[in-house]
């Protein structure tokens, strides 16, 4: 189990770096040199945090794209703002895919499996799905559509 977590944690920042390097050079180049170098570092801060936060509490963390462009917006041009956004957007999109893939596959929870399925809002059921299952009781009945399709 330890070494899935650490496998976790490596890929969360891989993620914050690859989100890093799409933006670092859109960093406001009207400051100077000094005041560039620690935006650059607030900027990677703020980019590992809300990966090490979504990789904590991934179940909690509503809209972790929109808060982390909150957090760093301030650190670039308004000309850029809308590229940043994107690169952000698309960055954090992977890394919560990657977080429901493990989910899924029970890395979190203390290695207990979620059901595929989803409820009438849309989001992930939280129940345990039945032993060599994919499904809980409530969403058993999926799994058999599937298998007669």
């Amino acid at each position: 189990m330890d070494e899935r977590i650490v496998h976790i944690q490596l890929c969360m920042y891989q993620y914050s770096r690859a989100i890093y390097r799409s933006i670092k050079d859109l960093i406001d180049p009207y400051v100077d040199q000094e005041t560039q170098l620690e935006y650059r570092r607030d900027v990677l801060a703020a980019t590992e945090g809300t990966m090490l936060r979504l990789a904590a509490d991934p179940h909690y963390f509503a809209k972790p794209d929109k808060a982390l462009f909150q957090d760093i917006r301030r650190f670039f041009p308004i000309t850029v703002q809308a590229q940043v956004a994107w690169a952000v957007t698309q960055g954090v999109d992977a890394a919560v895919t990657f977080v429901e893939e493990q989910i899924e596959a029970g890395a979190f929870d203390g290695g207990v499996a979620r059901c595929r399925a989803t409820t009438r809002k849309g989001k992930a059921c939280q129940r345990t799905p039945l032993p060599d299952r994919d499904y809980c009781p409530s969403h058993q009945h999926l799994e058999r559509s599937k298998a007669a399709a």
